[in-house]
């Protein structure tokens, strides 16, 4: 097939109009061969034909990809401070730093001290049941209540993002060695271990209580209200600590005083008591 002179000089201005108004020119030669001398417009037909895929969908709400946060974000942390109202029309108390860094230490602290309370009930049990299968349900019992409070300082921990103790993979040994070996010596000394750490630690917790309630009567004082979040806390302390005293009646109860010796050992097991307490206020 020809093209005649004419027809070449209408071929050669030849222009397709695509329908996203995009053009090629396409001048034919002569004879049959055509020369494309509008390539460089194909990537912008590829362009625009793909575009309407590449556009990001629009959203109407951000999305939240909550499950790639670790729990302890989620959770509300303690309010440094506090500026609105609890409902009264008295303002609310402001904690200072030296406030808030002794409730985080005091936090970390029991969350240590119930882990060991669980970890002493848990290696004695056994050993003690088995010479004496009567103490079965108070072991239980015991060990139950010191569970819960486990329980109830790893959310408080978690809650307000408190970092535990360095010292956790220490106290887990000393803890367990601690059951063990006064179960090993009998029921009384095992009842003596429980003495002298329920004497401690009730102590340390009506230490927390009265600090926290002189917080709350200096608030008073210049006509502010406490968090009731702190005025929840200090009934959880007290409560746990009518517990952990409830321990110590029924260790005097079964003998605990009949242990032999009984004062270097209680007396070792309290002073050991007050220095891993120390230690976890810190570390």
């Amino acid at each position: 097939m020809t093209f005649g002179r004419q027809d070449r000089k209408r071929a050669a201005g030849a222009k397709i109009i695509l329908p996203s108004g995009v053009r090629l020119g396409f001048p034919i030669a002569t004879g049959n061969t055509v020369q494309l001398q509008a390539m460089e417009a194909l990537p912008t037909l590829r362009r625009s034909a793909l575009a309407q895929f590449r556009r990001p969908a629009k959203l109407s709400s951000p999305i939240y990809l909550d499950f790639l946060a670790p729990t302890t974000v989620q959770c509300q942390r303690r309010p440094a401070s506090t500026t609105g109202s609890t409902g009264t029309s008295k303002p609310r108390y402001v904690l200072s730093k030296r406030q808030r860094e002794y409730l985080d230490s005091a936090l970390r602290v029991n969350q240590a001290g119930e882990l060991a309370a669980t970890l002493i009930y848990k290696a004695q049990t056994p050993q003690v049941v088995r010479s004496h299968p009567h103490l079965r349900p108070l072991m239980k019992h015991m060990y139950d209540q010191e569970a819960g409070h486990l329980k109830v300082f790893n959310n408080l921990v978690a809650k307000h993002e408190i970092r535990p103790t360095a010292m956790y993979p220490i106290w887990e040994v000393a803890a367990t060695f601690l059951g063990w070996s006064t179960a090993a010596l009998g029921r009384e000394a095992a009842m003596a271990c429980t003495e002298a750490v329920e004497t401690e630690i009730g102590t340390h917790y009506n230490d927390q209580v009265r600090e926290i309630l002189s917080w709350e009567a200096e608030a008073e004082r210049r006509g502010e209200e406490l968090d009731e979040e702190l005025k929840e806390m200090v009934t959880i302390f007290r409560r746990i600590r009518d517990e952990e005293l409830e321990h110590l009646d029924h260790a005097v109860a079964n003998d605990s005083k009949e242990a032999k010796p009984y004062d270097p050992l209680v007396d070792a097991i309290r002073l050991g008591c007050r220095t891993a307490i120390k230690i976890s206020e810190k570390i």
